[in-house]
């Protein structure tokens, strides 16, 4: 089995930014720009943020992040998680999810949350299969037929 590598990414880097406008595009292409909520490459480089970078032979080809989150009990919120096309199924997003969640517990945080589509059934699948479940919106989001939102607890 291939070993994805994680690492921290800088949002600004050519290779982040390429992969970022892939995961725009799909988003598009999926969803209304309104049941879109997609972190910019300023957001995603704050303070209280974690971007990984998953590689490959040494190129990027999967990113994901968690943020910190206070507005609704303390939290993190799982956003970005992207594998670039012709690398998907191959368990690279657990390998992922599994990087964000530790760095979260390595913080203290004992709650992760996320947003995605209903029309993304393989991340609604790997999200279940991570002890995800099916919660009310959270934070600023508002209910959205498009939208399901889960929550973890972390161990």
């Amino acid at each position: 089995m291939e070993t994805l590598h994680l690492r921290p990414l800088d949002p600004f880097c050519p290779a982040a930014r390429a992969l970022l406008d892939d995961a725009d595009r799909y988003m598009a292409a999926l969803y209304p720009a309104e049941s879109n909520h997609l972190e910019s490459p300023e957001a995603l480089a704050r303070p209280g943020v974690c971007f990984l970078g998953g590689y490959l032979a040494g190129e990027l080809v999967a990113c994901g992040a968690v943020k910190l989150m206070n507005d609704d009990g303390r939290y993190g919120e799982i956003k970005r998680v992207f594998i670039r096309e012709g690398h998907r199924g191959r368990g690279f997003s657990r390998c992922l999810m599994e990087g964000l969640e530790e760095w979260l517990r390595k913080q203290g945080v004992h709650v992760a949350r996320l947003e995605t589509g209903i029309h993304q059934p393989e991340a609604l699948g790997l999200y279940r299969q991570r002890g995800y479940t099916e919660r009310q919106p959270f934070g600023r989001y508002r209910p959205d037929p498009l939208s399901v939102f889960m929550e973890k607890r972390l161990g």
